[in-house]
């Protein structure tokens, strides 16, 4: 679990090339109790996490040179216990996934106030690592069941159209319905 130590080690590394932005975002992060570093570029984001690695990191996504993107999985590889908060003016769901998939800890539209940005740093670590999760994986037979359940339920009980969905004989699904649910 990512925790949030003690306030002498609250330290949050902001990289944003927008001066303005940055600045107010550090003031307002410093009135927070947090020890602020600040960046304009990867490289000099970089060199800062490298020397200490932050509890915290906000990264805007479009930067010049090394991209947000490429900063997050530097981060991520430096230190595994960093959340890493990304900023975005152009949000969409496959900048999410890629920054998610690279090692972000969320993703916030710009522009994010402290307050936002502190919201989404207690829900980051307030999450319980993998290994301590119990992890339950539902049956094959369950998951085909609740995939029928849906596919029905998107044509409005029509069990012709969701058999023509699926793939499988009418009369096949209606074999299937038939049966009680599997067990999770």
């Amino acid at each position: 679990m990512l925790s949030e130590s003690a306030p002498l080690h609250r330290t949050v590394l902001v990289v944003d090339d927008d001066d303005i932005f940055r600045r107010h975002l550090c003031r307002a992060l410093e009135k927070r109790n947090w020890s602020v570093r600040q960046a304009s570029d990867g490289v000099r984001a970089i060199e800062l996490a490298q020397a200490q690695a932050p509890a915290l990191a906000i990264v805007d996504l479009r930067l010049p040179g090394m991209t947000g993107l490429e900063i997050v999985q530097r981060l991520r590889a430096l230190s595994e216990t960093t959340a890493i908060i990304v900023l975005t003016g152009y949000g969409s769901i496959s900048i999410a996934l890629s920054a998610i998939r690279v090692g972000a800890n969320d993703l916030l539209a710009k522009p994010a106030d402290a307050d936002q940005i502190m919201a989404a740093y207690q829900k980051v670590v307030s999450i319980p690592p993998l290994e301590s999760q119990e992890i339950s994986v539902p049956s094959l037979a369950r998951v085909e069941w609740e995939h029928i359940q849906r596919v029905l339920d998107d044509c409005h009980g029509n069990i012709s159209q969701a058999a023509r969905l699926l793939g499988v004989h009418r009369r096949s699904l209606q074999r299937k319905l038939a049966k009680y649910p599997p067990r999770k």
